[in-house]
């Protein structure tokens, strides 16, 4: 398995050159010339993957903005780099470097998927065979769209593949609405083509397809498809093989999350940094504390994003969730050390104004609760921390559940099943780990409706969720940001205005295309 998944990054590398819109980007790839199997369309459908695997998608740059933009994530590190502090603070222009970088690779995956969507057309083959692989291509497209449209709003929509370069750049924007009515159709065709299951949950299934179209409806307030979608994934889960993970530690532990029923589509890795941008996971990393070698791994963390105080303060305790996604602790020179330890003597000795906890280690760190998701587990270290072999769910089944109660809330208010679906994923977090004793919190939901159901469902979003990218996401569509964003100190240093909701399209994009 380890040797396909690696092939499949190396299959994603050969379309490097073929999408990016340089001098003479016609023939490179010509689908009258290249796409003569179905062999031959699956290693172009690859491509698009392999580039969802690059640093600048969701376990670096993409990632870090979704997270700094939510009321879960802040800085760390007071000396980071600037582009990072401004989504932190809300700051960010449209100069920023880490948009700069963010947008072209989801452009990437598009072109590579649309380079695929066309060559299918050329193939001799039987339609539903054909089908079935180019479904995949359908599935890139309309997830790099989801997240370009939720970021910036009104964007250029390709859905070809661009042989001229000066008419790619003097495309027009396409209203979001109709981004979103493309998306939905990408979605749908891969539902109806996509095998039930496939030998990995990194390669899209029908049941995949169909649980982004319930976000997807969720997100244009579309309440009743997206009530539908939702439903028909758990009425199917026996067919998709899909179920909660007993032990919610399992979905974030690298040697165990790839046997769950859970996750519905996962981004892989292997714990190899060989292909460098392409094979690099810096979630990790990011997200540990400094000098920490409580793991053994023997790589310490680099203190960039770490959760406010008052998200692990107002986190009841009894919830299992929250020793799952918190590191408290760390192991500094073989010592343990809590967050909040006092300083010694010997720290106010050499400092007077030494704070103590993990700060006293190194100023880097801050003195909260770190995110332990993506440290705790990680399995194969090296690359100084940047390589893991986390198999990340970029939708699992709980989403699902509390898709399905917050579209089914909307439609009909207050109704049990909606309920029901909460108190599922509530139970799972009241049941703690494997062999141990219930506890009686968080406790089911009952009586709820309109917006009082929905004040609660979109809680359970942020602690189920909890830094797996999904929190600016609800703020954004349910238009949060002066809610969350307040005097409540789960903000830290973040200033909100209405106007970042969308974030401004790279200059460098700009000054390329004035229609932008």
């Amino acid at each position: 398995m380890k040797t396909y998944k690696y092939l499949f990054l190396l299959i994603g590398l050969s379309m490097i050159g073929c999408s990016d819109l340089e001098e003479e980007p016609v023939g490179l790839l010509s689908p009258t010339t290249y796409f003569t199997s179905i062999d031959k369309l699956q290693v172009a459908v690859n491509g698009a993957y392999g580039y969802m695997h690059n640093r600048y998608f969701l376990t670096r740059e993409t990632g870090m903005t979704l997270m700094l933009r939510s009321d879960m994530i802040e800085i760390s590190d007071p000396n980071t780099r600037q582009e990072r502090i401004d989504h932190d603070e809300f700051t960010d222009l449209d100069d920023n470097g880490q948009t700069r970088v963010s947008w072209p690779i989801m452009y990437q995956i598009i072109s590579a998927a649309n380079q695929a969507i066309a060559g299918a057309e050329t193939i001799n083959a039987d339609e539903a065979e054909v089908n079935a692989v180019v479904a995949q291509a359908y599935f890139a497209r309309a997830l790099a769209y989801y997240h370009l449209v939720r970021q910036f709003g009104d964007i250029p929509y390709l859905s070809e593949p661009v042989t001229n370069v000066e008419e790619g750049n003097n495309i027009e924007k396409t209203a979001a609405a109709d981004v979103y009515t493309n998306i939905i159709a990408d979605f749908t065709f891969a539902k109806t083509w996509l095998p039930t299951t496939q030998a990995t949950r990194s390669i899209p299934s029908a049941g995949a397809a169909s649980s982004y179209l319930a976000s997807v409806y969720l997100t244009i307030g579309n309440y009743p498809m997206a009530y539908a979608e939702a439903k028909d994934v758990i009425n199917k889960k026996n067919t998709y093989g899909y179920d909660l993970e007993p032990d919610f530690q399992n979905l974030f532990n690298s040697a165990l999350a790839r046997d769950s029923k859970e996750p519905i589509f996962t981004l892989d890795y292997i714990g190899d940094t060989s292909l460098g941008n392409y094979s690099t996971d810096y979630l990790v990393p990011f997200t540990g504390i400094r000098a920490d070698d409580q793991y053994g791994s023997g790589q310490e963390g680099w203190a960039v994003l770490v959760p406010p105080l008052k998200a692990f303060t107002t986190w009841d305790d009894d919830d299992y969730r929250k020793a799952v996604s918190f590191d408290t602790t760390g192991v500094f020179d073989g010592v343990e050390r809590p967050y909040n330890q006092a300083p010694t003597a010997q720290e106010l000795e050499n400092d007077e104004n030494s704070l103590g906890g993990f700060n006293a280690v190194d100023s880097r760190n801050k003195n909260q609760p770190y995110c332990a998701k993506y440290t705790r587990f990680r399995g194969e270290s090296g690359g100084n921390g940047r390589a893991s072999s986390h198999a990340y769910s970029l939708m699992r089944y709980a989403e699902v559940l509390l898709i399905a109660a917050e579209a089914a809330n909307e439609v009909t208010p207050g109704s049990q099943e909606a309920h029901d679906w909460v108190n599922e994923v509530r139970e799972r977090a009241r049941d703690g780990a494997a062999g141990s004793t219930q506890s009686a919190s968080p406790a089911n939901v009952s009586g709820l409706s309109g917006a009082a159901f929905t004040d609660m469902v979109l809680e359970e979003r942020r602690l189920e969720l909890a830094f797996e990218l999904k929190r600016w996401y609800d703020i954004a569509r349910r238009k949060l940001g002066t809610q969350v964003f307040s005097a409540s100190g789960l903000e830290g240093a973040k200033s909100f205005s209405e106007d970042d909701y969308l974030i401004a399209i790279p200059e460098v994009e700009q000054e390329r295309n004035p229609n932008l």
